[in-house]
């Protein structure tokens, strides 16, 4: 029997959704355009339910590039009403078109020439009347078995909202980078995190030249304590990289003679390199992928800019 309820409510609550699709139109494109050009920020209102999908399209918005807040209606009847300034857009969100609280901020909104965008199931309501833009969010039937609680109505108005903020992420050219530094924190942040960020750079960088005896680049090695050493020319430019596992096999097969030898003789060349921009997560594809624990950083002219280590990606939790 609940399976069955279950069924039900997603079914109706898909279609709310599928019904939008049939309703986008130049009234979207408008409110797009007058969200883009918002010169303050995108005030996102609504009492009860959709005051609550309010919240939740108003952070979708603040996290992806559309400055935005929330305003409580019966709150700024009651003293926040100076939070809605000239330069701002009103985003209302009210089902029935007629939310008093709502209804009774229109003079404010008015006075201050403010954009009113509203999403309402009913387009003949004083809300949508008084609006610059409406859309239509009006569902068949509600997923109660009542079609009294609001659930493919607040459905619909939270995949409106959350198509409006990703056409605006469209518009504006918003980047990986860009919901990286509005992301710091948790599992997004780690995620978005650049090598730059995590890489050994200036004197924690083990490095050698290929002239160099390998007594030297065994010292470097220990005193860096990366298991490894970058190649370098004069120029800065990566030629090849000694790991551990590079120094035991050659201990092996020449012994005491190894010691004799330069970084260049030993040296593996075309090493595994990654430049500083990239992804921290495709740095730990390429450890993978290669069975590595190192990957150096290198900018477009090959010179050796960092290097980035397994351990340092364990402190992302990315595994």
């Amino acid at each position: 029997m609940s399976l069955e309820v279950a069924r039900r409510v997603l079914e109706i609550e898909a279609q709310a959704i599928r019904d939008l699709q049939e309703r986008l139109d130049g009234r979207f494109e408008r409110a797009v355009e007058l969200l883009l050009g918002c010169r303050g920020r995108v005030v996102v209102t609504g009492m009860g339910k959709s005051g609550l999908i309010g919240r939740k399209v108003a952070a979708t918005l603040s996290s992806t590039g559309t400055p935005a807040m929330f305003l409580h209606p019966a709150e700024a009847l009651h003293g926040d009403l100076g939070m809605l300034v000239a330069g701002d857009v009103l985003l209302a969100i009210s089902y029935s078109g007629d939310t008093e609280e709502i209804v009774r901020l229109l003079d404010r909104v008015k006075r201050l020439a403010i954009p009113l965008i509203t999403l309402t199931g009913n387009l003949r309501s004083p809300l949508a009347q008084a609006s610059d833009v409406v859309l239509d969010i009006s569902v068949r039937e509600e997923a109660c078995s009542l079609n009294l609680a609001p659930t493919a109505s607040t459905a619909a108005a939270l995949a409106m909202g959350d198509a409006l903020a990703i056409a605006l992420l469209e518009r504006r050219g918003f980047r990986e980078e860009d919901f990286a530094a509005l992301h710091p924190s948790g599992a997004l942040g780690k995620r978005l995190r650049r090598v730059a960020q995590l890489m050994h750079t200036g004197e924690r960088i083990p490095r050698v030249f290929p002239e160099t005896p390998m007594p030297d680049v065994i010292y470097e090695m220990s005193r860096k304590g990366l298991g490894m050493t970058a190649v370098v020319d004069a120029q800065g430019k990566l030629v090849g990289i000694i790991t551990d596992g590079d120094l035991r096999r050659l201990m092996e097969r020449r012994r005491a003679a190894a010691l004799e030898l330069t970084a260049g003789e030993c040296m593996t060349p075309h090493p595994v390199t990654i430049g500083p921009d990239e992804l921290a997560a495709k740095a730990l594809a390429l450890m993978e992928q290669r069975k590595i624990t190192c990957v150096l950083v290198v900018d477009a002219d090959h010179r050796l800019q960092g290097v980035v280590h397994l351990h340092d990606l364990w402190t992302l939790q990315l595994f």
